[in-house]
């Protein structure tokens, strides 16, 4: 391992797979952050990582790599990765990729968790058998939350720490729109002038709870007036997702993919989160921080995200999910309480210069010269 000097001689690689929102928009700012500050970095992702988060433009390299173990793929990663200082790894996929690519090499290797992989089955046991390769090959792994900490602990994990990753903020900074105007335009548009208006952001996949959502939903239909939910995102379930709502005559917009979550929150009166599992989840974070009462599962790593901010139900309990929106719709109050809570959690949680900075002292500790003996 070549020593390293100063800040402005580290020469490091950022490896994505691409599929995660929350660990590409990580990387991006982490790379704006590390070249701000005299790091070399190149970053090794897909190239629609590139087209989507734009690395070179905060002047990293970026070297085309697809998500696929295959040869082509190692190799790739293998030439990005002869003569640096450390690899840094996102993702569990970008990871084991990049453990292949080193081989015997000496190079530290950093992984960072952002969430866990969703597989049931067969494929469980599979994610379960990666998970351990990768890190009893890392020299650090940095966990979102303490339940991956603990996750890559009981994996074989030699250094495992808990990581300050912040929420990238939005990469252009337009004046915002008056809030008093955008709310009802928005609300307007989503059909909810005269409805409550909730609202759930994500993937629809399995993991999800989606079908939990649609089931607490039921409930909700002998309101005056009915709530309206929306579910912005994009996924496999959603025919099937669609389908129930015709059926039973759900009160349920499926709105695919949006660019203006901002906005839709804004707009609401609760978030939801069903989800079975979830680490530092943007949509909880994105709600705290626009001030949006939040109804939550108490799963994974959202206790510790939220502490007493939201309310939150046991997941799979369609009756509890249901019964914490009704009371939340019924009690303005206890809706500004949580809308007050939120803001003072969210101003605890770490900035995107204290996530840069604690990346660099792992950094800077695992390429110290080492004194002779």
């Amino acid at each position: 391992m070549t020593p390293v000097s100063s800040q402005s001689s580290l020469r490091t690689v950022q490896v994505l797979g691409g599929g995660n929102a929350a660990g590409s928009a990580h990387v991006r700012s982490l790379a704006a952050g590390l070249v701000a500050r005299g790091v070399r970095v190149t970053v090794c992702a897909p190239v629609e990582a590139e087209h989507t988060y734009d690395f070179t433009s905060v002047g990293a390299e970026h070297v085309p790599v697809p998500r696929s173990s295959d040869p082509g793929s190692v190799a790739a990663l293998r030439a990005a990765c002869t003569g640096v200082d450390l690899v840094h790894a996102h993702g569990l996929h970008a990871s084991f990729r990049t453990a292949l690519a080193l081989g015997g090499r000496r190079t530290p290797l950093i992984v960072t968790w952002h969430d866990r992989a969703h597989a049931d089955g067969p494929r469980a046991h599979f994610l379960r058998v990666l998970e351990r390769r990768v890190v009893r090959a890392a020299t650090v792994v940095l966990g979102t939350t303490s339940v991956l900490v603990d996750r890559a602990r009981r994996a074989g994990a030699r250094d495992a720490r808990l990581a300050a990753v912040s929420l990238p903020g939005p990469r252009t900074s337009p004046a915002p729109d008056d809030p008093d105007r955008l709310r009802p335009k928005v609300r307007a548009e989503l059909g909810a002038t005269e409805r409550p208006l909730l609202i759930a952001v994500g993937a629809l996949e399995r993991h999800r709870g989606y079908d939990v959502l649609l089931d607490a939903t039921h409930a909700w239909r002998r309101r005056d007036p009915v709530p309206l939910v929306v579910l912005a995102g994009e996924g496999p379930l959603r025919a099937e997702l669609q389908r129930r709502i015709e059926d039973e005559e759900l009160p349920v917009r499926l709105l695919g993919r949006r660019e203006d979550v901002g906005d839709l929150l804004t707009a609401a009166d609760v978030a939801l989160l069903p989800s079975r599992w979830e680490a530092r989840s943007a949509l909880a974070q994105e709600a705290l921080r626009a001030r949006v009462p939040l109804v939550a599962t108490r799963v994974g790593g959202i206790p510790e995200l939220v502490g007493d901010a939201a309310e939150l139900v046991p997941y799979g309990n369609a009756r509890a999910l249901a019964d914490a929106v009704t009371g939340l719709l019924d009690d303005p109050r206890r809706r500004e309480l949580l809308r007050e809570r939120g803001a003072r959690q969210a101003a605890g949680w770490p900035t995107e210069d204290e996530t840069v900075a604690q990346v660099l002292s792992v950094y800077d500790e695992l390429t110290r010269p080492r004194p002779l003996v």
